[in-house]
């Protein structure tokens, strides 16, 4: 899967930031030896991704039905060995301390946050770790616990709005869904949430040459057929898609910019 990614971002124009997630849950063939599958991402997948360079992150989900924190621990700590940035899934479904886990080890990001408490929302504040919502995961799985956002945004917390998109808990490929969700559903700002999807986005992918206009960043950006901000939240299901750049070329007319 890293490799496709890598040609399908050869192959059109897209930026493509790859994260191995080899530690999403625990296959049925180790399902009686977890060391034994943390020993195989650990000695055997991470320095094997880090030598073919397949990906410039490593994810952990860290939870009740998947990887405990020192589970977890030991599979950052491979990955900061091997030169890998480290994120996390963390406060999904419960409560494990994931957040302030992550913020210790440098994370670039922690993913869901539903159950994130005040202590894990410090811990994100003092790392400068991005929180990863993901409202249409939410919807989808149809929760009630909504993240603490007040609190986040008290804290100053960089908040990141994403798809989450796979086949399993959030089967969406729409930016615009994710705000529109972030916005009815948790009473984000449309300004807020569109920050999260670009700013605060490319601070989660570690990347300080996207995600704004500025003068010497990369010029990706898309031209959107609105009439002010609010709409990109607002329209459910509509193509609102006027043009896209990458690297300051329209996909549309294949012409610099």
């Amino acid at each position: 899967m890293l490799r496709a990614a890598a040609r399908i971002g050869e192959q059109t124009n897209m930026r493509v930031v790859r994260t191995f997630l080899g530690a999403h849950n625990l296959p049925p063939e180790f399902a009686t030896d977890r060391t034994g599958y943390v020993d195989l991402v650990c000695e055997i997948m991470i320095p094997e991704i880090a030598t073919e360079k397949l990906a410039e992150a490593v994810d952990v989900f860290c939870e009740t039905i998947a990887f405990t924190l020192a589970e977890t621990e030991r599979i950052f700590a491979a990955a900061k060995a091997h030169g890998f940035d480290v994120k996390i899934h963390a406060e999904q479904l419960s409560n494990q301390g994931a957040a302030a886990l992550a913020a210790k080890c440098g994370a670039l990001s922690a993913d869901h946050l539903e159950h994130l408490d005040d202590r894990g929302v410090l811990a994100l504040a003092e790392a400068g770790t991005v929180a990863v919502l993901l409202p249409c995961a939410f919807y989808f799985l149809r929760e009630t616990q909504k993240p603490p956002l007040e609190a986040l945004r008290r804290a100053n917390v960089p908040i990141a709005i994403a798809t989450d998109c796979n086949p399993g808990t959030s089967p969406s490929v729409s930016p615009l869904l994710a705000l529109n969700m972030a916005c009815t559903l948790w009473g984000m700002m449309p300004e807020e949430a569109l920050a999260g999807m670009t700013r605060n986005a490319a601070h989660a992918l570690g990347r300080d040459d996207i995600g704004t206009l500025e003068a010497g960043r990369a010029a990706d950006l898309t031209v959107w057929n609105v009439s002010e901000l609010s709409e990109l939240a607002y329209w459910m299901g509509s193509d609102l898609l006027q043009d896209r750049y990458f690297a300051g070329r329209s996909d549309k007319h294949g012409s610099e910019t």
